[in-house]
């Protein structure tokens, strides 16, 4: 069986679960593997794929967890040798191993067994679970209209997603202008965040703030860079990210100077504040050594100015994310991006942008590729600490995820600021540049909504694609079909 075959891991659950195997599966040593469990499926964000499994490995029973991959080489690329939610693994199965790796390590240093399971699957089960597979998500990827919203013209559909569209931004900017608030409202109070957790007084939420209250620079700069991490986190790690710009603020980035070191100041203080300055390979290339060693350092005299609050490395998910995505790559990513908020005026920069340029068009190229990353240093040739990448990354942030924030961050984030400084054209102005905003990418759940609602042609437009998450997200996931504007016209 070829490693080019075509077969999504979910396959490979089914394969397990059911022991779909053409002969006894035999562990390194040669030893019969039965499965007298095959484990509960973990559908949560991350960890092994089967958890509680059972297996008899020769004369001993082992209970722990069980990772299903489609090549070995899977277990470092997603991250798993550094995951502490992977020190229960008993057995790692991949359908391929080229070099027939025999073990793989968890974080705490176990040596767990590995096989192949292309040696032990006949390839008419791969091809039968494949066609059941593909049917059973054809159906369920379906809304639940599907075939019914066709009575409505793809006009109106359009006019309805717009409104959706609309909501969700409008519900961005208020979210952007209570955090700002909040800032404003702690700092004052003195309070460090997060701590193990505070709750506001009831005179935070009845208060009216003065717009000159809110017009302190360090609260705006530390409510982009709240942002910009939390955006740069996508849905897995977008807690994570938040909860490191509010551990290591603006004021202490600021307190470490400016200069031409000061992106590397910031990438240090913030991979160790994460506790991601981790090594877990035996053996480690000349570059990782080197960065450690001078990581050691740089740290050695930052962590002096800071007041010990370390998140830990087993908080962060790699599971299931393709390495450019890797939090070490996002916070690289970062550290540039708020060296610009900090020590090269980011936010004044962008307002004069949006002041200035009156061509929509190209004053959206222009935000778009003001947050365009191009790779450097360390991380241009690794995702992890210790093993060197097979390709350079070229960029730690791309047009695609430049597009998300602007459309997610910086559109909103500037409808507030000119709003509350009374700049009412140039708020208009942004809302205008949304509407005619088109992204360079899509996800999967704009195909479906997009397949069911038959609306191609505008899917790019980022009021029709926001409308189309908020229409999913609030309604049709939730199944309030006969609250939706939608539903309302087909179910009645």
């Amino acid at each position: 069986m070829s490693s080019d075959t075509k077969i999504k891991e979910s396959i490979l659950y089914n394969i397990w679960f059911n022991k779909e195997f053409s002969s006894p599966l035999i562990s390194p040593n040669g030893e019969e593997i039965e499965i007298l469990d095959s484990g509960t499926r973990n559908e949560d964000s991350g960890g092994p794929d089967f958890k509680n499994a059972r297996l008899r490995i020769g004369n001993l029973t082992y209970v722990g967890d069980i990772e299903l991959d489609r090549d070995f080489a899977d277990w470092k690329n997603h991250g798993h040798n550094i995951d502490a939610k992977y020190n229960s693994l008993i057995l790692h199965a991949a359908l391929f191993n080229k070099f027939k790796h025999l073990y793989v390590y968890t974080r705490n240093g176990r040596k767990v067994p590995s096989v192949c399971l292309s040696t032990f699957i006949n390839s008419e089960v791969i091809s039968t679970l494949g066609k059941q597979k593909t049917d059973n998500v054809k159906s369920k990827n379906r809304l639940k209209c599907f075939d019914l919203n066709s009575s409505i013209n793809e006009s109106e559909k359009q006019k309805l997603l717009m409104n959706y569209g609309i909501q969700r931004y409008n519900k961005k900017c208020k979210k952007i202008f209570n955090r700002l608030k909040e800032i404003h409202y702690v700092n004052n109070l003195k309070i460090k965040e997060p701590s193990i957790g505070y709750e506001l007084p009831q005179d935070f939420y009845e208060r009216q703030f003065k717009r000159s209250e809110l017009s302190n620079k360090e609260s705006w700069q530390q409510l982009l860079y709240e942002l910009i991490f939390e955006g740069l986190g996508y849905s897995k790690n977008k807690t994570q990210m938040n909860q490191l710009a509010q551990l290591a603020n603006v004021n202490f980035l600021r307190s470490l100077g400016n200069g031409q070191s000061s992106v590397e100041k910031y990438e240090t203080a913030l991979l160790n504040i994460a506790g991601l300055i981790i090594n877990e390979e035996k053996k480690i290339d000349d570059e990782s050594h080197k960065y450690l060693e001078q990581s050691s350092i740089k740290w050695g005299a930052i962590k002096e100015k800071y007041d010990n609050r370390l998140m830990d490395s087993s908080q962060w998910h790699f599971f299931r994310l393709r390495p450019q995505n890797f939090p070490t790559i996002r916070i690289a990513a970062g550290a540039i991006i708020v060296n610009e908020i900090i020590n090269n005026n980011l936010i004044g920069v962008i307002a004069k942008k949006l002041k200035e340029i009156h061509n929509l068009s190209v004053l959206v190229n222009s935000l778009r590729s003001l947050l365009v990353i191009k790779a450097n240093g360390f991380w241009k040739t690794h995702y992890v600490i210790g093993q060197k990448s097979n390709d350079e990354i070229k960029y730690f942030v791309g047009i695609a995820r430049s597009d998300e924030l602007v459309v997610n961050v910086v559109l909103p984030f500037f409808s507030v600021y000119f709003e509350i400084f009374e700049q009412k054209n140039l708020s208009k102005k942004i809302l205008k540049m949304y509407s005619i905003y088109e992204q360079k990418s899509d996800n999967q759940i704009l195909s479906e909504v997009s397949i069911s609602l038959d609306i191609k042609n505008e899917l790019k437009r980022t009021v029709i694609s926001q409308g189309m998450i908020e229409l999913f997200r609030n309604y049709c996931s939730k199944n309030k079909c006969l609250e939706c504007e939608i539903g309302k016209i087909v179910f009645n």
